[in-house]
């Protein structure tokens, strides 16, 4: 085991991000085999030891298929209403799962202006932390209820980044509809190569292409946003398939999984 796959696996406080495509199916009903499997796999790592937070999207995209609506709502106050009804639906399922195994969550959910006012970022941290203290795993979501274009962060993968810096995460892993970064497209380069490894974001910027879904918010290029913000902040990230959360425990067996973007605080020369 090399010396960065070791540190990776030695994480105590880790941040788990899943987005829509991973938690729903095309049509927008929810996978629930695999939130089942998430829900299981982290209460496994809770119950080892592990502090776990989880970012988790879908409001949006599980209010389409309970709502039977072919696509979002173009308007804010639309977009709003299937938010509201989606957090519901979402939190209900979490609870039910998680409690299967003998676990709590908790719903945070957060805008830009809980992150950029002092007074209202330290309660966050100070309720976050409280919960991980007592044992329940913190869901954390922005409040897409009351969020607009002002106040909203926009996507979850940059969201996830700046929980991890919050609470001083050691690891933050997004679930991806993809194994990883590639140096191309898979989709459209069936020769296209996984890079394993990040050290220098810079280096590779120009391979991030645009959203990944249509049920999504994000893509790679949001991706390698939360991977500046979380090794700059000392913490490694790692994009993996969110197919497999079973992965997680490969990741903290220290083997490589998906891409490993390297904390700036590591020392490459260590290994």
């Amino acid at each position: 085991m090399n010396d960065i796959l070791k540190d990776v696996s030695m994480a105590h406080r880790i941040v788990v991000k899943v987005g829509t495509s991973t938690l729903t199916y095309e049509h927008g009903t929810m996978n629930l085999k695999l939130i089942d499997r998430l829900s299981m796999v982290l209460s496994d790592l809770r119950n080892q030891g592990k502090e776990i937070i989880l970012v988790s999207s879908g409001a949006q995209g599980i209010a389409l298929g309970k709502l039977g609506l072919a696509e979002k709502p173009k308007d804010t106050k639309g977009k709003q209403a299937i938010a509201a009804v989606g957090q519901c639906e979402l939190m209900y399922l979490y609870d039910k799962m998680f409690s299967g195994y003998n676990n709590t969550v908790a719903q945070v959910l957060l805008t830009r202006e809980d992150i950029a006012i002092p007074r209202r970022k330290r309660n966050i941290q100070n309720t976050v932390t409280t919960l991980i203290e007592m044992g329940i795993i913190p869901v954390v979501n922005e409040n897409d209820t009351v969020s607009y274009d002002e106040i909203e962060i926009g996507d979850n993968d940059n969201l996830s980044a700046v929980v991890a810096d919050l609470v001083d995460a050691d690891l933050l892993v997004l679930f991806s509809d993809i194994d990883g970064l590639y140096d191309d497209d898979p989709h459209k380069n069936k020769n296209a190569k996984l890079l394993p490894t990040v050290y220098d974001i810079d280096e590779v910027r120009d391979v991030a292409g645009g959203a990944g879904t249509s049920r999504g918010t994000g893509g790679m290029v949001t991706k390698l946003e939360a991977a500046e913000r979380a090794t700059n902040a000392g913490i490694h990230m790692i994009i993996a398939n969110g197919n497999n959360v079973d992965s997680l425990y490969d990741i903290l067996d220290g083997k490589p999984v998906g891409t490993l973007f390297v904390s700036k605080n590591f020392d490459k020369e260590e290994e």
